[in-house]
């Protein structure tokens, strides 16, 4: 007999998810980092992306798809991924910005603007 309650099971369900690292690409231009993350099946629904200090986690779960008939054979499942960034302090969280688009995100990490080059400006 199960004598936890619903949020328990839960939590419970939750700590014994297994997840699937998404494989990244991360490049650079001179004021921003790009940080591409393949996630096979997820929407934008199924997306969720957090900044705690100064660590950032994505978190995506596939919808899991019903088959038309009866299911003979499957390999497809309904993977859920999970993936932790610790950012430098060279970002500027305040203006990260997120786009989903057919299973890729694609995360735009501006840098602070203490850190791109700038033009010094030189009088007599």
């Amino acid at each position: 007999m199960n004598t936890l309650s619903k949020p328990e099971q839960r939590q419970e369900a939750e700590a014994n998810r297994q997840y699937m690292i998404p494989p990244v690409d991360i490049c650079e231009s001179n004021d921003t980092y790009v940080l591409k993350a393949d996630m096979p099946g997820v929407t934008k629904r199924g997306l969720e992306v957090l900044l705690e200090d100064n660590e950032l986690t994505i978190v995506g779960q596939r919808d899991e798809l019903t088959p038309p008939g009866d299911a003979l054979y499957r390999e497809s499942k309904p993977h859920s991924f999970r993936r932790v960034f610790e950012l430098d302090p060279s970002v500027d969280t305040a203006n990260i910005k997120a786009h989903m688009d057919q299973g890729v995100l694609t995360l735009y990490l501006p840098k602070a603007e203490r850190l791109k080059p700038r033009k010094i400006l030189v009088t007599d």
